[in-house]
């Protein structure tokens, strides 16, 4: 009998994953990956000119066994050039216990909403409770994504919009601040907002240092989310010389993370890595222990979050009847 196999438009996904059960299912990956439950993840990256692609592939208990795979194109330019997103691909969703094909849907809203939701789950950790001004710097989809991440978990009031194109900080103001109840104003300098916030994140494909040790005041929780390669950069390596790092997957920041960055320039050890976030969730280390205290999430991205947001995608779409169904297997 050849099973079936689900195809799921980038429609279908935007319509069938909230962000809050995203959040839900990150925060259960990370634990579950504590646990020693998941099986990877694993990265493998290709560098082309202009661009590149990575494929991220794990697996996690849910319930039922789900393993996933993303295929994803990343090219910053292509907006500008191309009129096409930044980010491209599929993931391939498989059941981990016979390998049968699920689904396979497009991986956009997926690697928007998860890397969001993994930077609300740090936030709940690492930022103190009381943090009421944030600044996020790049003001794209996934800028907009990561303030309403943490607007589910912080007691937001103020929210500075960073970009190099003024023009874009000023439509994140205008579309943001109404919709999430909360003063968002553009900021003229990403230094001066970083001084005045409680939280910042960094979602850009910078390839040197934005933010550096002089712009983050004691207390604050920083978020950087736009290195998921060797050549990204956005933090200045000394912010991660004696304050607390915690990283998503070890060896992916290692690799390809701000954490690369920093031993590469030899100013920290991998010793100096407080935790793995899904160590903090389990309980296993500490949070944030102080209110003067600078915590720092280097978020690479991983198909932990991967597979657990697919999963609830596939669930959805299989109780309600959403996609297209096919027998990729069948032979003529």
């Amino acid at each position: 009998m050849t099973p079936t196999t689900l195809l799921l438009t980038r429609r279908d996904v935007a319509d069938l994953l909230s962000l809050d059960e995203c959040i839900a299912a990150v925060e259960r990956a990370f634990l579950l990956h504590s646990e020693g439950r998941a099986l990877g993840p694993g990265v493998l990256g290709v560098h082309v000119p202009g661009g590149g692609f990575h494929i991220k592939a794990a697996a996690l208990p849910l319930g039922r066994a789900y393993f996933a795979a993303k295929t994803n194109a990343n090219f910053s330019d292509n907006p500008a050039r191309f009129g096409l997103p930044a980010i491209q691909g599929v993931i391939v969703l498989a059941d981990a216990g016979n390998g049968a094909m699920l689904a396979m849907m497009d991986s956009i809203e997926i690697t928007l909403l998860r890397t969001g939701a993994a930077t609300a789950v740090a936030a709940k950790y690492l930022a103190r409770r009381d943090s009421r001004i944030a600044t996020v710097c790049g003001c794209g989809h996934q800028g907009r994504v990561q303030l309403r991440a943490l607007a589910r978990v912080l007691p937001l009031e103020v929210a500075y919009a960073a970009d190099r194109e003024p023009a874009r900080a000023e439509r994140f103001a205008a579309e943001l601040g109404p919709e999430l109840g909360i003063d968002v104003r553009p900021a003229a300098e990403l230094a001066a907002a970083a001084r005045a916030s409680d939280v910042i994140v960094t979602c850009t494909p910078s390839r040197k240092p934005i933010l550096d040790r002089a712009a983050v005041r004691p207390g604050t929780f920083v978020a950087a989310v736009g290195a998921d390669s060797e050549d990204k950069q956005e933090l200045d390596p000394n912010l991660l010389v004696r304050n607390t790092v915690v990283v998503d997957v070890p060896e992916q920041c290692a690799t390809i993370g701000e954490l690369h960055h920093a031993l590469v320039t030899g100013c920290v050890t991998r010793a100096d890595v407080h935790a793995e976030l899904g160590d903090v969730v389990a309980g296993r280390r500490p949070g944030r222990t102080s209110d003067d205290e600078i915590t720092i999430f280097d978020s690479t991205g991983t198909a932990l979050q991967d597979v657990a947001a697919a999963a609830v995608v596939y669930e959805k779409a299989v109780a309600l009847g959403s996609g297209l169904a096919v027998k990729l297997g069948e032979c003529p």
